[in-house]
């Protein structure tokens, strides 16, 4: 059974990229990598590793998903990657997104966090969510 973890993580891209609110923070069109390239313009969000557990009952299958996003940032001080968290929070708390091949029960904001980088010159927000997902067929 498949637990629509690709079809999540494509379904989040498709509504961080579209918000009009992460976008004005990170750029039009919005710079979200899977994959960061060394020469990346600052600020970014990434997709961060995704987790995925059976949630299932005798009659439904499913899985939960624990969610987690990265805001980048180098302007001095926690401002700009917290506005940019904020607007992932907006973007996706209770969104009804459309998954391929699956059907999202719900996603919740769980939690965030900032703090600045080894380098000095990077703020690194993390914002987390659970989603749960079940099978369209």
């Amino acid at each position: 059974m498949s637990q629509g973890g690709w079809a999540l993580r494509t379904a989040l891209y498709g509504a961080i990229a579209a918000d009009a609110g992460v976008k004005a923070l990170i750029g039009d069109p919005a710079r979200i990598y899977d994959d960061v390239a060394a020469d990346a313009t600052f600020p970014f969000v990434t997709l961060g590793d995704g987790d995925a557990r059976i949630w299932a009952t005798k009659d439904s299958a499913g899985a939960e998903h624990a969610v987690t996003l990265h805001a980048w940032s180098r302007y001095e001080g926690h401002k700009e990657c917290q506005q940019i968290i904020e607007a992932l929070q907006d973007a996706l708390h209770d969104a009804s997104l459309i998954l391929t091949g699956h059907t999202l029960v719900n996603l919740r904001f769980v939690s965030s966090g900032i703090i600045r980088d080894p380098d000095g010159a990077t703020t690194h927000g993390v914002i987390r969510f659970r989603a749960v997902t079940e099978p369209t067929s």
